[in-house]
């Protein structure tokens, strides 16, 4: 039990395998005095999902920690910024129904909860605009940054587009030729368990048994070490979240110059919704929808309708989606990341950040002896059910406030025994108080309050409280939203187009690498 923990054992490859080899090898193999070894064993007769393009803006902070330059990253991956998510048709389906859900945080967001006040003096503007310049950078087609901005520095909070195959490719490369990463190509056939239930050891086709003190699971949707090896459970959450299938296509720009999105565009469809990411030379489109509440060919029609094209001849790549997750995540020796800890629907790009909070958690907390490692995999499942739930929450939160009535999905969608009882909780909570800080249990929530405000915002949601602000408070929440509106000036004026620095970035890389 005393034994330390050195040998680290990655089953499967991919983004997710491929990000938590980068960091532990980052924080741990560069230590000079560090004997940990990490080996990734990956099939190549397994192929990626390869649908998950869009970024939170951590994934700076993680790509900053491997020591991945970002006009290098932007290149290799085909990568754009990404300022937030445009939902458009969610509240009534009509052509001006449409808003933000912003990358950038309310003004002044640590002291005053505009919330309270935008919908108090009036909605002449949506919320997003009123306490944040992000919704106009993007409408106007603009960058989050110049070029003589630092890497990863920012002027208005950015994640990613991405090409998820190249992103895959570019970390192996990095991570093998910047760290001892060892790389085995091979199929795992057996699981070997030690005396005391730990794996000890994985089998392979051609290089025979990989020992490991720590197995970290990153098969995806096989998930062969906790589920088919310890039978760890899945929950399903299909009850909750109804889409169960997503036909993605990749379609190009009308030409080389067009305009790129600087968001994730959601469209509600009647049973589902339709994702559109921008890339520096095509689109990531899809469809994801409930096949109980549509046949498979009025989604393809929603689909090309969407695009105004026949898409007879295109290649369609369906998806099945079953949303869930395992029961807990770290078991003995062994800890799932990415799929084949769980998925949920790609509403709001949950997925990829799960696998870099694990990783990061692993990174600051990875056991020194196997007799810390029961202790440090309990606060593990604590922390990463506790945020399934409130994923599960926050992605239902878009569906429960919908007036839609064209599809039963809609309406099925607001039945009270489709919604969890903890974010009916919220809800009745938000109906007499302003979302705020101390709504949720914990200090570093996966979705903070402003998330909420801007969602609830967004589909019309309305407080009636009795709650009485004093003239400091009102006379402050003026001031943040003139200086919001200053703001906005300012950046529509100095910030370039989103093309013109994407093309910028990929000929001269930026002007300043400083990233301190």
């Amino acid at each position: 039990m005393n034994q330390p923990i050195k040998n680290i054992v990655i089953v499967g490859g991919g983004t997710a395998g491929w990000i938590v080899a980068s960091r532990l090898a980052a924080k741990h193999q560069a230590q000079p005095q560090s004997d940990i070894t990490i080996t990734l064993i990956e099939s190549d007769s397994v192929k990626p999902v390869g649908v998950g393009e869009g970024t939170w803006p951590s994934m700076r902070n993680t790509l900053k920690n491997m020591g991945i330059s970002e006009a290098e990253f932007m290149r290799e991956c085909d990568a754009t910024f990404k300022q937030g998510s445009k939902f458009t048709g969610w509240v009534t389906g009509e052509k001006s129904d449409s808003y933000y859900h912003p990358f950038v945080l309310p003004q002044d967001y640590a002291n005053s909860n505009l919330f309270h006040h935008w919908q108090e003096i009036g909605q002449a503007s949506s919320f997003s605009n009123a306490v944040c310049f992000q919704e106009q950078l993007c409408e106007h087609g603009l960058a989050p940054k110049q070029i003589t901005t630092p890497e990863y520095a920012s002027v208005a909070n950015y994640g990613y587009h991405l090409n998820a195959g190249k992103f895959a490719a570019l970390l192996q490369k990095h991570c093998i030729a910047k760290f001892s990463v060892k790389h085995i190509i091979d199929d795992v056939i057996k699981v070997n368990s030690a005396v005391n239930a730990d794996i000890a050891s994985v089998s392979t086709k051609n290089n025979g048994d990989i020992c490991g003190d720590l197995f970290i699971d990153c098969s995806g949707f096989a998930c062969l070490l906790l589920g088919e090896h310890y039978k760890v459970p899945f929950l399903n959450k299909q009850d909750t979240l109804f889409v169960d299938t997503a036909l993605a296509i990749q379609f190009p720009y009308e030409t080389e110059n067009s305009p790129i999105a600087t968001v994730t565009q959601s469209t509600a469809m009647p049973a589902g919704w339709i994702w559109d990411i921008g890339l520096i030379n095509r689109r990531g489109v899809g469809h994801v929808y409930s096949s109980r509440h549509t046949k498979n060919s009025d989604a393809e029609a929603e689909l090309s309708k969407y695009l105004n094209v026949n898409l007879d001849k295109t290649e369609i790549k369906k998806i099945s989606l079953n949303a869930g997750h395992r029961s807990h995540s770290w078991e003995k020796n062994c800890v799932a990341i990415g799929l084949s800890a769980g998925f949920l629907e790609p509403l709001e790009a949950s997925s990829l950040v799960q696998v870099e909070l694990s990783a990061e958690w692993l990174c600051d907390q990875l056991p020194a002896t196997r007799s810390t490692m029961d202790i440090i995999s309990k606060r593990f499942n604590d922390a990463f059910t506790y945020r399934w739930a409130r994923i599960i929450d926050f992605l239902k939160l878009h569906y429960v406030l919908s007036k839609r009535t064209d599809n039963d999905f809609w309406i099925e969608n607001r039945q009270p025994d489709s919604i969890p009882d903890s974010l009916q909780e919220s809800l009745a909570l938000w109906q007499h108080h302003y979302p705020w800080h101390n709504d949720f249990d914990r200090s570093n929530e996966i979705f903070a309050s402003a998330s909420y405000q801007y969602i609830l915002a967004g589909m019309g949601f309305r407080t009636q409280s009795n709650y009485l602000s004093s003239n400091i408070e009102n006379e402050l929440a003026m001031k943040n939203f003139t200086l919001n509106q200053e703001m906005t000036t300012k950046y529509l004026r100095h910030l370039p187009k989103h093309r013109a620095l994407i093309n910028q970035i990929r000929q001269q890389g930026f002007h300043s690498t400083n990233t301190n």
